[in-house]
């Protein structure tokens, strides 16, 4: 049965990733929280796609904002480091990703979307969904789209800013706005 639920500790992972320089290294839970990091981990279907490289690309374009709130962006598939790094290499005009500012992880075991609820089991694929993770360790967000359905990053900026007030943000609250 799925235990994940806002408020309580996140389900720890290590995976493999493509990092930004190309490199194949490791990326996992457990480091940000070491490095006192929020932890934006989203989760996309499958690699060269149509609707995924549009949000992908999107969230390392606003890559800088997310590092200026302490926070990590991990994008996961199932798909395997290798198809990672060949999309990669892709240019964004080809339909690939180009250069991004953050890892890609490898969930090709599936052990990942799996504790995050997130696997559509008989297509081996994960939902589009997005999670934002404290320092702690907390799930304090999560949500899932319509696979045919992309991501506004501004609305996960907005979130996570709310999310760090630590205070009661009202209904189309934005950065600079009172808490309640």
């Amino acid at each position: 049965m799925l235990d994940l639920q806002v408020g309580k500790p996140a389900p720890k992972f290590e995976m493999d990733a493509v990092m930004p320089d190309k490199s194949f290294g490791k990326v996992s839970l457990e480091e940000n929280i070491k490095n006192e990091k929020w932890t934006v981990l989203f989760f996309y279907p499958m690699d060269f796609t149509f609707v995924c490289p549009t949000e992908i690309t999107e969230m390392s374009d606003y890559y800088d904002e997310f590092d200026e709130l302490e926070a990590r962006v991990i994008g996961v598939s199932t798909d395997t480091i290798y198809t990672h790094l060949a999309w990669i290499n892709t240019e964004r005009t080809d339909n690939g990703l180009g250069q991004l500012q953050y890892p890609l992880a490898a969930d090709h075991n599936h052990q990942v979307a799996r504790k995050y609820g997130v696997l559509v089991e008989e297509e081996g694929v994960a939902q589009r969904a997005l999670f934002i993770i404290s320092p702690e360790g907390e799930l304090q967000y999560q949500v899932v789209h319509h696979n045919n359905i992309g991501r506004d990053v501004e609305e996960v900026l907005r979130v996570l800013q709310a999310l760090q007030t630590g205070g009661l943000c009202p209904a189309s609250w934005r950065p600079g706005d009172d808490t309640l």
